[in-house]
């Protein structure tokens, strides 16, 4: 008999509700979170040969036992946890917020969705994942750090600082600094302190995009070669998206990163909006590189975005508009980076030879990157087919 098993996984413990075809629950169990936690499970469901893990927020809480159980040739599904949470909420039985009901759901949630993503064994997708979370982390750190050394030297400085602060200016404006008096002493050594923080951070920063840059050049990916996009935004898309696979269509890779409009059409009317939903990390990613084309004169991304412009647009709407168009050829990117891997997902560590006449000097893109092009189509390859490359859209 086929059976869905749903976890409620937690820091502490994980509960784990057995149901078959016609929800009906068939067993529960509660163990610790502990270095066999994945054995104590499968010996417990050993009596349903025909069995489904379903995880709750398998690549956050639960990402330590979904793998385990993959590694124990387990077939393990990701269930989102809203989808859980509307199963729970509709429920005609009891709606108590327990940790068996939410187990109970995440079963039911699993059985009746078709977006299900199975659970794979992390590969180099999870390497790039984990180090553009590292930057990510530094980053809004290194902006924590700046903004507060900008707020003691408006203390010390008349008038402020109006520019970006940065080290070398920070250490200037320390130098010419007098403070008078003890409190006007303790905000110059605050501001020493603070100034030294953001040195070491900037430091951090530079090391990880080192290995961001060894890692994406390792994974053999020609998503560099759109303009605009770095290491550090080649990792947050490939390790957010991990297979392509998932996306038949740039129109669904579209509506994933929240490039695409939103249809809210009434009647006759036919309207679209602004899209709020999706991947937001994969939105500002493409934000960061739709900026950066504009940013640059030859870029065909600038002339794309002054024609719309021409046309009447305003500006967010042309950015928009160029989101959309990136969008679409980082999908064709993909698309060809896992026809050349023979897979349905991201190639692995294939070989260096993609990463030929990388820029080491370059400051937008990093060390070992490929030179963008001045094109947002994506360099023919062979067994590249037409309709896979990147069409302008009006």
């Amino acid at each position: 008999m086929a059976v869905m098993i749903g976890i409620d996984p937690h820091k502490g413990s994980h509960t784990a509700v057995a149901v078959g075809a016609a929800e009906e629950p068939l067993g529960k169990i509660r163990i610790r979170a502990c270095p066999a936690q994945a054995e104590q499970l499968v010996a417990w469901a050993a009596g349903w040969p025909e069995r489904t893990w379903a995880v709750e927020g398998a690549p956050g809480l639960g990402r330590l036992l979904g793998q385990q159980l993959v590694a124990a040739g387990e077939r393990v599904l990701d269930v989102q946890p809203k989808l859980a949470a509307r199963v729970r909420l509709l429920h005609t039985g009891n709606t108590g917020k327990s940790d068996p009901n939410d187990a109970l759901s995440v079963a039911v949630a699993a059985l009746r969705s078709m977006a299900n993503r199975e659970v794979t064994a992390d590969d180099h997708a999870t390497v790039l994942k984990v180090w553009a979370k590292r930057h990510r982390d530094l980053s809004r750190a290194y902006n924590q750090v700046a903004c507060r050394l900008h707020a003691v030297l408006c203390e010390l400085v008349p008038g402020g600082v109006p520019e970006e602060i940065t080290a070398g200016r920070a250490e200037k404006i320390l130098a010419q600094t007098r403070p008078a008096g003890a409190a006007g002493q303790a905000r110059r050594e605050l501001a020493a302190e603070l100034l030294a923080d953001l040195r070491h951070l900037d430091g951090q920063r530079r090391e990880v995009k080192k290995k961001l840059a060894a890692a994406v050049k390792a994974s053999g990916t020609t998503v560099t070669s759109v303009f605009g996009v770095g290491p550090v935004i080649a990792a947050t898309i490939i390790g957010d998206v991990v297979t392509v696979a998932r996306f038949p269509t740039r129109d669904h890779f579209a509506a994933y990163n929240g490039t695409a409009p939103v249809e809210v059409s009434s009647g006759e009317k036919k309207i679209y909006r602004l899209s709020l939903r999706g991947n937001r990390r994969l939105n500002h990613a493409i934000h960061m590189a739709a900026i950066t084309q504009i940013s640059h004169a030859h870029s065909n991304g600038r002339a794309y975005y002054q024609r719309k412009i021409a046309e009447g647009k305003t500006h967010k709407e042309a950015l928009r508009c160029l989101k959309r168009r990136i969008s679409d050829a980082i999908y064709a990117r993909l698309r060809a980076d896992a026809r050349a891997a023979g897979l349905g997902g991201q190639p692995g560590n294939l070989s260096s030879s993609r990463a030929a006449g990388s820029h080491p000097g370059h400051r937008l893109f990093g060390q070992a990157t490929p030179r963008p092009e001045t094109s947002l189509r994506a360099a023919r390859t062979p067994g590249t087919h037409v309709q896979d490359m990147v069409r302008a859209r009006p």
